[in-house]
């Protein structure tokens, strides 16, 4: 960064910007817990004879785990997006009206969880049921790790319910798809030839005010060789919804070539089903019983509505952590 001409080429200076902060971040972070540690063992001694003290020990203790767990989490993610940006969709499965709110209910989750980590998020598509819900949902996640973390969420939820629109109250099963990639610039290279495009404009739908309600402003884009569409309807022109799908089709494409290396790298562990993006993995019970369980990890929680608040950490964490130990075998 000190160099003559460093800024000559603005995306890659941003891009060491960003790095250069994210290893401060890192170093300021362990030279605390360094300093804290160091610190611990005189407090304890004084505790010992002090009991007003003690409640002193116990905050400091408590802030020195704080910041182990940060750092613990930091390793890992090792992965070449795995400290970018994500894009996130969310799909409703086989269904019908039940899987569409179901989509809605998880987007929400999202949400919730991305405001508590800090995370900046920017819809980018909506596209409502026919009665309620979602059919699909994108948006852009903008924090540090974000891709690393919203990756572990990767793959089918399902959810197991009465359903609120069959008028018998009968339960209903119904399944959610949840896409991540990583958000790239323009500087990582992706192949998309031009003849391979399919290019649909349309008038959105949903809130999104005069101008997108009145033109065929949204752009869908279809990738034919692989079937991946992408479509944006929030910007304010036909231009730039066209701009952002491009984007978003680059980090699916980047996405896909994520998978396929996975999942080899699962068959030579012989993991296929640990590792299967397209597998159910993990499921919410509201009926007959309250609990969600992650069929990867065996991590089970009793509080259904606080993991539907955006209480999610203990999964993602859990899964990483499995994640990262079958990695390192």
């Amino acid at each position: 960064m000190q160099r003559p001409g460093f800024w000559d080429d603005p995306e890659a200076a941003a891009r060491t910007s960003a790095a250069h902060a994210r290893a401060q971040r890192k170093l300021k972070t362990f030279g605390e817990l360094e300093s804290g540690v160091a610190d611990l063992g005189e407090l304890a001694e004084m505790a010992a004879e002090d009991g007003e003290m003690a409640a002193e020990l116990a905050t400091e203790l408590a802030s020195a785990e704080r910041r182990l767990a940060e750092l613990e989490e930091a390793r890992l993610f090792s992965g070449e997006y795995d400290s970018g940006d994500a894009v996130v969709s969310v799909h409703a499965g086989a269904g019908g009206t039940d899987s569409q709110d179901w989509a809605e209910i998880l987007l929400r989750m999202y949400l919730r969880w991305a405001e508590r980590r800090g995370f900046e998020v920017e819809m980018k598509e909506a596209s409502p049921g026919e009665e309620a819900g979602l059919k699909s949902a994108t948006f852009i996640a903008r924090g540090e790790n974000a891709y690393g973390l919203f990756a572990a969420e990767r793959g089918v939820h399902r959810l197991v319910r009465i359903s609120p629109f069959d008028s018998s109250g009968r339960r209903h099963t119904s399944f959610a798809q949840v896409d991540v990639g990583p958000l790239v610039d323009e500087g990582v290279e992706v192949e998309i030839d031009d003849a391979d495009l399919r290019v649909d404009t349309y008038r959105a739908s949903g809130a999104g005010g005069q101008h997108v309600n009145k033109t065929d402003s949204a752009v869908r884009i279809t990738h034919v060789p692989t079937g991946v569409v992408v479509q944006c309807q929030n910007e304010r022109s036909q231009a730039q919804n066209k701009a952002v799908a491009m984007q978003l089709l680059r980090s699916k494409l980047i996405e896909l070539e994520e998978r396929k290396r996975a999942e080899a790298l699962a068959r030579e562990r012989g993991e296929v089903k640990e590792v299967a993006w397209g597998s159910q993995i993990r499921s919410y019970f509201l009926h007959p019983d309250q609990r969600v369980k992650d069929h990867r990890t065996g991590h089970e929680s009793g509080d259904t509505q606080r993991v539907l608040d955006g209480d999610i950490d203990d999964f993602i964490r859990d899964y990483l952590n499995k994640t990262a130990a079958s990695s390192a075998q």
